[in-house]
């Protein structure tokens, strides 16, 4: 067996791995859809707690007014909740719209937090700390600026998070408002659909965990006491209180019944500056919390720490080599026995992506067609494969940022 044979015999045992940990989750993410389907939300029980709704903004004028419209009419008593809009050193006519609600709304409990260069324009973590220090509720529910939640998704969270102490938080669903704009849009749209029900539903129904995905979602108050705040260092402050939560022994469920709808990047170039930051993100938590691994009280968190270990650097290191090996041995630069085997295998996944992505989208109303069909087969060969390119390009940035000490910041996402 030549060295080349060795190296893609690795590369496809690693990938099928994972791939079929993937199988996994959505059979058990399937399973979970139907236990809760035709399941009834719990109800609040006695006097509905205090909730603090905490929107961390910069430049978002284009959006930030459906935003808080949209929270303004949640079907929670509205002497029961607060809002706090964290207007973070924006430099567009943000302040003027969030204003001019405030003075339409004066009965409302509705807070609006300016800050400058000098207490933000620091990133979301250090904005949502300071929205925390004007807080009065026992419960804090975090939306971006861009989402238009339904009018039940926050009665939902309450009520789940109320009737099981050992929950420390409690996540909803979010769906691409835009999701017929462009085809990056749809391929986004089947993403987050299966991301939900892939990732979130099947780890929430194998392990009784979940990653906080940044928006809609509520939390103990007590929670954020105890932990000091977000850490301001991190980009993907949603999946690093993640895993504080799970060392505090608390568990994070998915309410799929919870639903915002969020606005999604439109062009490439926009996709791709989201999703790098995210992937630096996700990079800056995996080598914080890689030391649990080796730590007892962690062995509840191993399969996520070792999911997302394998998701940035082993499916990536993998993938990059059986490519490359693929590509040369059809060059005639180098030779390798399995050639023809890695190729069946690769033609396999691609039944198995297209396969569990149309069962994951008969979850949804309305995304179930034959239509989609072609749409998930070209996501593979288009937008799965920059995926490559973004994991990539996220480990160099976080790696600059590494040596040169750079603080975090707004990355600021564009809005239509």
């Amino acid at each position: 067996m030549t060295v080349s044979d060795v190296l893609m015999v690795i590369a496809v045992i690693c990938i099928w791995s994972l791939l079929l940990v993937n199988v996994a989750l959505i059979i058990a993410g399937y399973l979970y859809y139907i236990e809760t389907e035709n399941k009834a939300v719990p109800e609040i029980r006695g006097e509905y707690p205090m909730v603090t709704i905490m929107v961390p903004a910069h430049n978002e004028g284009v959006v930030i007014s459906k935003t808080v419209e949209s929270l303004l009419a949640l079907d929670y008593p509205h002497d029961r909740y607060e809002i706090i809009v964290i207007n973070d050193n924006s430099s567009d006519n943000s302040a003027e719209l969030l204003g001019d609600i405030q003075r339409r709304n004066p009965q409302r409990n509705l807070i609006i937090i300016n800050t400058d260069a000098v207490t933000g324009g620091k990133g979301k973590s250090n904005a949502l700390n300071i929205g925390f220090t004007r807080s009065r509720g026992e419960l804090i529910a975090i939306y971006d600026a861009d989402n238009t939640p339904e009018r039940t998704a926050l009665r939902y969270l309450v009520a789940e998070i109320m009737n099981d102490s050992t929950l420390g938080a409690v996540i909803g669903k979010f769906r691409t408002r835009n999701r017929d704009a462009s085809l990056l849009t749809r391929f986004i749209n089947i993403e987050t659909l299966s991301f939900q029900w892939m990732a979130q539903a099947g780890r929430w129904k194998l392990f009784k965990l979940c990653t906080i995905p940044g928006t809609n979602f509520i939390m103990r108050r007590s929670i954020v006491e105890s932990i000091g705040g977000w850490d301001v260092k991190a980009i993907a402050e949603d999946t690093e209180i993640s895993f504080r939560i799970y060392m505090m022994g608390y568990r994070i469920k998915f309410q799929p019944k919870s639903v915002t709808w969020e606005q999604e990047p439109q062009t490439v170039k926009v996709w791709f500056k989201q999703r790098t930051r995210w992937a630096k993100g996700n990079i800056y938590v995996i080598v914080k919390n890689l030391p649990l691994l080796f730590d007892r009280k962690a062995a509840k968190i191993r399969f996520d720490i070792l999911y997302y270990v394998s998701i940035y650097f082993l499916l990536l290191i993998s993938l990059v080599t059986s490519d490359v090996l693929l590509v040369l041995h059809a060059m005639g630069y180098v030779h390798t026995t399995i050639a023809g085997l890695s190729s069946f295998l690769w033609l396999l996944a691609i039944v198995l992506f297209v396969v569990g992505i149309f069962v994951t989208l008969t979850t949804e109303k309305g995304e179930m067609s034959l239509s989609n069909l072609w749409i998930i087969l070209l996501m593979y060969v288009s937008y799965c494969q920059l995926w490559m390119v973004v994991a990539a390009y996220g480990l160099y940035n976080y790696l600059k940022d590494v040596i040169f000490k750079r603080e975090a910041k707004w990355y600021k996402t564009e809005r239509y």
